[in-house]
């Protein structure tokens, strides 16, 4: 008789081991790795968002220059528009770059 009362409080000890363990596992991966995907989610939505925008930037730049420079840019010259909104968006991604590595260190 207490030789089965010794197993069976062993298994319940066993039990709870493995409880706690697997309760301190679910403490210090899940939780932190649930905030940071948080913060990561944000992100690249923000980022998607950012870019979004952006390209209707650029969008709005080329038909400015073709709409509303009159015969400034016809004929010859048609190609400028699209010269002049590609410069825009690479200094664009020059300065994002740029602010990115300073942020970094």
């Amino acid at each position: 008789m207490v030789l089965k009362a010794t197993l069976s409080e062993g298994k319940g000890q066993a039990r709870d081991s493995i409880d706690l363990v697997i309760r301190y596992v679910k403490q210090e991966t899940l939780t932190p790795l649930k905030s940071i995907l948080k913060y990561v989610g944000f992100g690249v939505g923000g980022a998607l968002l950012s870019g979004f925008g952006v390209v209707l930037l650029l969008l709005g730049i080329l038909r400015l220059l073709q709409t509303e420079t009159g015969t400034s840019f016809t004929g010859n010259l048609s190609w400028l528009p699209y010269l002049i909104t590609l410069v825009v968006g690479v200094v664009v991604i020059v300065a994002s770059l740029s602010l990115a590595r300073r942020k970094k260190n």
